[in-house]
């Protein structure tokens, strides 16, 4: 199944990642240049490193010019992450580009690769929480309550799963089809945000 592979990949890239617990690592990624697995990895690695910054950047000590550096990091970070996530729905466009598409086909609220950076952002929510489910300096009321959230995110995980692995049998059998749009950010572009072009003149 799709996605027990990318789970699998999921978490292999957090597991990598807690190898370091560096937001400035470089990490290599150990699938075929161009393969779907090496999205997987590269789309979640930078999920990864942005919940870690997210985590830096709420430090209420942290140094505002630190802070200002992290917060236009997390800006391109989220570039970034949309442009993963437009490279997995180009490879299952390519993929299904063949399909013939039932007449009362229909359209999906969402692309697969939006669906699966859901699924991405999922992995960290569980890892963390499991983390916090295990931590030996808190109270057993602490580590409980974060037990009954780890059981809700595990939940929401195997429906996501199998929400995906519809949406793709829909779409291979021309029950559904895809489309996608490309996203317009604009906060990064100079042309778009007031602030940016309001500061040319």
């Amino acid at each position: 199944m799709f996605t027990e592979n990318a789970n699998k990949i999921f978490n292999r890239v957090i597991e990598d990642y807690h190898r370091y617990d560096d937001v400035d690592h470089k990490f290599e990624n150990p699938f075929e240049a161009g393969s779907l697995d090496a999205l997987l990895y590269e789309k979640n690695l930078v999920d990864t490193v942005q919940w870690h910054l997210e985590d830096i950047i709420r430090d209420p000590n942290i140094d505002p010019v630190d802070a200002l550096a992290l917060k236009r990091r997390i800006d391109k970070s989220n570039q970034v992450r949309t442009d993963m996530v437009e490279y997995i729905d180009s490879y299952f466009l390519d993929k299904y580009k063949n399909i013939e598409v039932a007449a009362d086909a229909r359209i999906n609220t969402e692309t697969p690769a939006w669906a699966i950076d859901r699924l991405s952002i999922l992995a960290l929510k569980i890892y963390h929480m499991h983390q916090e489910v295990v931590r030996q300096d808190v109270e057993q009321s602490h580590r409980d309550a974060c037990q009954k959230k780890l059981d809700t995110l595990l939940s929401q995980q195997v429906d996501l799963s199998t929400a995906i692995e519809e949406l793709l049998e829909d779409i291979e059998a021309g029950r559904k089809y895809m489309k996608t749009y490309k996203q317009m950010k604009m906060y990064n572009d100079p042309s778009l945000n007031p602030v940016l072009y309001g500061n040319k003149q």
